[in-house]
């Protein structure tokens, strides 16, 4: 069972992001436009005018974000934004949601419809100042993580309950069309958040199932992390020595929730993570 890292209540946690330099915990609440900071002892908060959901890395103190409406730098120092590139802003229906850097230092980003409108997500990636569409007509994306010898990137559709892997080439882009990787209908699992360790397993909280799963790289499970939240959405690992499996939750729409519903937990993963990659700008 996972233990209580943070027992601040969000409406809807997501995108932990663990930053090598600093050796803390960065995550958000998307509904309440908040940013989170913590080393486990003193925690930090930041608000925003929109919605904000995942984060990478860029320095000491300086955090790529995205927003409902574009990608921007973060100084932490000073708490000023410096808009980079725009992000569906010419469409009030949609908001961003996983997404994750990759092994060359661009960053993937996926968006949603505000209320989950059936097909009105994307995939991105920002990389040398370009964003590009990766893959569209997705209705809730998540699971963004890559294979750590860089040969190829997970995605979901949450709603649709199936992992898809894709072959990368050696600029970080898709290469060929997307293959399944683990199909969860029968279990009735909702994939969300997801991220791989350093043998290449991928670890994915499963929405309303209150656990994260381990999956081999042959996409068969291997074992499962008991979570006191219904809504788990996302892992992370962090930690001195990266064996340490953060995981964030939602008390988003749940009546009643119990007390930890929303909290941010910590678990021995009895694995080593892979270090988040830096965003290259």
């Amino acid at each position: 069972m996972a233990n209580i890292f943070s027992s601040t209540i969000c409406t809807l946690g997501e995108g932990p992001l663990w930053h090598p330099e600093e050796q803390v915990l960065y995550w958000f609440d998307i509904l309440g436009k908040r940013l989170y900071r913590s080393d486990g002892t003193d925690e930090q908060s930041w608000d925003f005018d929109e919605h904000v959901s995942a984060a990478g890395w860029v320095d000491t103190g300086v955090l790529l974000i995205a927003s409902e409406t574009s990608l921007s730098v973060f100084d932490t120092q000073t708490g000023e934004s410096t808009f980079i590139h725009p992000l569906e802003s010419d469409n009030p229906v949609t908001r961003s949601n996983d997404g994750r850097a990759d092994p060359w230092g661009g960053f993937w980003i996926g968006t949603m419809g505000k209320n989950a409108e059936p097909g009105a997500g994307a995939i991105y990636r920002y990389y040398n100042g370009t964003l590009t569409k990766l893959f569209d007509k997705i209705t809730i994306s998540n699971a963004i993580c890559f294979a750590p010898d860089r040969s190829h990137a997970f995605y979901t559709d949450t709603r649709k309950r199936k992992i898809l892997k894709v072959a990368l080439d050696d600029d970080g882009y898709p290469d060929g069309k997307p293959t399944l990787f683990t199909d969860l209908n029968d279990e009735g699992l909702n994939p969300d958040g997801a991220v791989v360790d350093a043998d290449g397993n991928l670890w994915v909280a499963q929405w309303g199932a209150s656990r994260v799963a381990c999956y081999g790289p042959d996409g068969v499970l291997i074992r499962a992390i008991a979570v006191p939240a219904s809504q788990t959405s996302c892992p992370a690992f962090g930690g001195a020595d990266l064996s340490t499996l953060y995981i964030t939750s939602a008390a988003d729409g749940l009546n009643p929730a119990s007390d930890s519903d929303g909290m941010t937990f910590a678990v021995p993963s009895g694995t080593k993570g892979q270090k988040e990659h830096q965003v290259i700008l």
